[in-house]
């Protein structure tokens, strides 16, 4: 009479363990990507190799793109949201708004996978009171404000908007993909 509550107490259990794999193998898919750290996850700043390429404005009024490309050295992570770029200047620090109408996508960027964003701006008039002697561009990743990089600028003074307390002539772009 023991060895049928033992027998019925084995079938339960394999029963119970082949339940939980099979959920596992099929349903059970949104846990195990949960459970991973590197899927979903933000980037990182020092995870991600830098690179500048500039279409720098040639004189007063023209306007310039700087185009911010970002390589992942890590495992895959997620951007959600628009970068974070201020413009240093000798005497202030003026923040960058998101181009007019531009939606941030969020972009998953695999290990080795580049995204790009660009800086656009008005060229502003040398030792004009009307702009922005910027010397340094500094940017984060959305929701990693405390992690900045910093790039030098060299791409001649900004213009200030009229009217709009100083602030810069510039916007920045949504993160976008790249390759394939």
């Amino acid at each position: 009479m023991r060895t049928l509550p033992l027998t019925l107490a084995a079938a339960l259990a394999a029963t119970l363990l082949l339940t939980s794999c099979s959920e596992g193998a099929s349903g059970g898919d949104d846990d195990a990507k949960n459970a991973d750290p590197a899927n979903g996850s933000a980037c990182a700043i020092g995870d991600l190799g830098v690179e500048v390429g500039a279409g720098a404005a040639p004189k007063a009024g023209d306007t310039g793109n700087v185009t911010v490309t970002l390589t992942n050295k890590g495992a895959q992570c997620t951007l959600k949201g628009f970068p974070a770029v201020d413009l240093l200047a000798e005497d202030s620090t003026t923040s960058v708004s998101p181009e007019e109408g531009a939606k941030a996508q969020p972009l998953t960027l695999p290990k080795g996978g580049t995204t790009s964003f660009t800086i656009t701006y008005v060229r502003g008039e040398a030792d004009s009171a009307k702009s922005l002697s910027v010397h340094k561009v500094s940017f984060a990743l959305p929701g990693a404000t405390a992690d900045a990089h910093d790039l030098p600028w060299s791409y001649g003074e900004v213009a200030r908007r009229d009217g709009d307390g100083g602030a810069a002539q510039a916007s920045v772009s949504g993160f976008e993909s790249s390759g394939d």
